[in-house]
């Protein structure tokens, strides 16, 4: 039995989140809280946990199994892991992405999260040992997606990470929607630095340019402070950014 709670404010259909995993305790960890906990009270997104490991067949509840042609660790075996993404697309259908979280999927981006975000949601399969038996994957056209070039013990926290990126895109979520309009990689550069009271810390002041109340003067100066980060820090983004159609600003990360 699923008990919803929902106020009046809360979307009808609400953005859904599924997680196939051996670790479903892991959820909703870090998304319980803050903003993204708040809205998952208020019914703007649901988050299911589907426990992989119900779906095996022996007595033993194995889900993995030696890798073909040697080598080490453990490969989850592809007909468990079949039958819960079956049981899964059964209930969501086709529309919501399959994505498998893995250093070899193609790299996130800001673009893919607002995909995800403005679409009926996503089911995420984590991974564990080392990793999902590549026929499964191949069977339901599965999205790999990678949160970055290093190596997690699961699949759990990437797509906490993922899910975390398009629950805040939500509308409602957000205080304000010029929230995430000017954070970074919303429109190709890295944030420019910030700055809150008081006005002098430990012999460092804010800069006046933001005390000045000059608000063409505050945009160009963070202009320029996005572009010089990111030339400096990404210059894989700043490459892009010149090379885009049309320039445009700056956000936050």
């Amino acid at each position: 039995m699923t008990i919803e709670t929902r106020r009046e404010n809360a979307p009808k259909v609400p953005w859904r989140a599924v997680a196939l995993t051996l670790f479903p305790d892991m959820f909703p960890g870090s998304l319980g809280q803050s903003l993204a906990g708040q809205a998952l009270e208020d019914g703007r997104w649901s988050l299911e946990t589907v426990d992989i490991r119900g779906f095996a067949r022996d007595k033993h509840r194995t889900v993995d199994d030696t890798p073909s042609g040697g080598g080490a660790g453990m490969v989850m075996r592809p007909d468990v892991v079949d039958l819960a993404v079956r049981d899964v697309r059964s209930r969501l259908g086709g529309d919501v992405p399959l994505i498998y979280m893995t250093p070899r999927g193609r790299p996130l981006s800001q673009n893919r999260v607002r995909e995800l975000a403005e679409g009926p949601g996503v089911a995420v399969l984590c991974g564990r040992y080392e990793g999902v038996d590549q026929r499964v994957l191949d069977a339901h056209n599965v999205e790999e997606i990678s949160i970055g070039d290093y190596v997690l013990s699961g699949g759990e926290v990437a797509a906490l990470v993922l899910m975390d990126a398009c629950v805040r895109l939500i509308p409602g979520v957000m205080g304000s929607d010029q929230s995430h309009a000017e954070e970074s990689f919303e429109e190709g550069l890295l944030e420019y630095p910030l700055y809150t009271r008081p006005q002098e810390w430990e012999g460092r002041t804010v800069p006046d340019v933001l005390l000045s109340g000059h608000h063409a003067n505050i945009r160009a100066w963070r202009r320029e402070q996005a572009e010089a980060i990111t030339r400096e820090r990404r210059p894989d983004l700043w490459l892009a950014f010149n090379a885009a159609p049309e320039k445009s600003g700056c956000e936050e990360n």
